[in-house]
């Protein structure tokens, strides 16, 4: 096996003559230069893994040979050292593709240890270069990602689906992805040019949601000062998305239910029926059927949604599609941090895998776009990933995975709500962060399962 190589760029024939022995001492093969045109030469032709390159020499900044460097399809990674270190420097550096900033005097530990680094993420580019296409071409935006079999079903879903009209019902944890498949149904289909248009139904007031699902007349009620179209307009002959579905209150399940078997609506404070054209693509984390139960979701409506149900595994039930779905979300969040990221440590995609994801993909692509702003080179390393993770959920174990607190028993949820509250001193705004659900879900929870709020409770005792 061939020895890493290492380019050395440092005017200082002391400092030069110092890095150069140690590093031959650990094993590498080492070149070494004093300008940075020297440096230029030297690249093109040893091709190094690492350049190890001064700020400051006598011909030219090291900033400008950084970016010289950077250019092409493999440029070296580039670790820059300087004794004239400063904040807008090192900005400038990094923002230049600097895979780390070291000042001098140099801490050979932390040298050697950047270096490692930058030869792990080299061994992982060779590794990727045979693939085929590259990396920037293999997944579009939007696209859903996975190769697991319960994946190729829903892939295979969506092809039937979008031949035809039927209303569905999209069944998944938070942050699966139930949104992609609507837009994935939607977008293949024969009305892919008409409007889809979503809604989260536990994001708008209660009183204000009939007026968003149907749309309004002037003087309907105090504000309504002119007349405005509701989704179910602005849809068109396209797809209307409902998003937590089982948040829309028993009074408006029941007119929504008369629309999908009439077909038409009225406006709030209106006289004129309107055809319904759109479809209609449901999706909840909640469990419909056990609300059913409950009285809490009419049954009449159930089935109208689902007349075609499809269900989202979590993630932590397809561990086989991380590896895929981080590739896809660092192009994703390299493109909006501008900041590439070449890929992850073997350790840190390991422990990825064996996290249990309660967050599903949206949780992930949180750690991911964190430790992409933590990660200084061009690789996320375990050392960045496992302090996220241990943060994110304190004390839960990676290979037993939780139980959604929408398929337990409604008491479960009480309790859980309760202990939450109790956590965060019943701060509404964090209990809503942790629970992963929005203040008016959290009123209507707290109404449905009969808590009170603490001022009630500190007025009642």
């Amino acid at each position: 096996m061939a020895k890493p190589t290492l380019l050395i760029v440092d005017d200082e024939p002391s400092s030069l003559e110092l890095l150069e022995g140690y590093l031959r001492d650990k094993g590498f093969h080492v070149a070494c230069a004093v300008t940075g045109t020297e440096c230029i030469d030297k690249a093109r032709s040893l091709q190094p893994d690492v350049v190890i390159l001064d700020v400051r020499l006598p011909d030219r900044s090291g900033l400008e040979i950084l970016k010289e460097l950077r250019k092409g399809e493999n440029p070296p990674y580039v670790i820059i050292i300087t004794a004239f270190h400063d904040m807008g420097t090192t900005i400038q550096a990094i923002r230049s593709g600097a895979f780390e900033y070291i000042p001098k005097p140099i801490d050979v530990d932390e040298l050697e240890d950047a270096i490692q680094r930058a030869l792990e993420l080299s061994r992982m580019r060779r590794r990727q270069a045979p693939a085929g296409r590259p990396r920037d071409q293999e997944f579009k935006k939007g696209e859903i990602i996975g190769k697991t079999r319960e994946m190729n079903e829903i892939f295979k879903t969506i092809g039937v689906l979008s031949a035809n009209r039927v209303n569905v019902l999209i069944e998944g944890e938070t942050g699966t992805g139930k949104e992609l498949v609507a837009r994935a149904i939607h977008s293949h289909s024969a009305w892919k040019d008409q409007p889809f248009v979503a809604i989260n139904c536990s994001a708008i007031v209660e009183n204000l949601l009939e007026s968003e699902l149907f749309g309004h007349e002037k003087g309907a009620f105090t504000g309504a000062v002119s007349s405005k179209k509701g989704m179910f307009e602005i849809a068109e002959a396209g797809t209307l998305f409902l998003d937590e579905v089982g948040e829309i209150p028993v009074e408006l399940q029941a007119k929504l239910l008369r629309v999908l078997q009439e077909k038409e609506f009225l406006r709030v404070g209106g006289e004129k029926p309107l055809q319904l054209k759109a479809r209609i693509i449901a999706a909840t984390n909640r469990n419909l059927r056990s609300m059913v139960r409950k009285g809490a979701f009419r049954e009449d409506l159930f089935y109208r949604l689902s007349v075609a149900t499809v269900r989202i595994p979590p993630l932590r039930d397809r561990q086989a599609d991380i590896p895929m779905i981080v590739d896809y979300l660092l192009k994703r969040i390299g493109t909006e941090l501008q900041h590439r990221i070449e890929g992850v440590e073997e350790a840190a995609m390991q422990r990825m895998i064996r996290y249990s994801w309660p967050g599903n993909v949206r949780e992930l692509e949180n750690i991911l776009t964190r430790a992409a702003i933590l990660t200084k080179g061009n690789l996320i390393t375990d050392a960045v990933t496992a302090p996220l993770l241990n943060k994110t959920h304190p004390g839960k174990g990676t290979d037993e995975p939780p139980k959604a607190p929408e398929n337990q028993p409604a008491e479960s949820e009480r309790e859980r709500i309760l202990r939450v509250l109790n956590e965060v001193h019943w701060h509404y705004g964090k209990a809503c962060e942790q629970l992963g659900i929005s203040r008016p879900t959290l009123s209507r929870r707290m109404k449905l399962y009969g808590i009170e709020s603490k001022s009630r409770r500190g007025r009642s005792s």
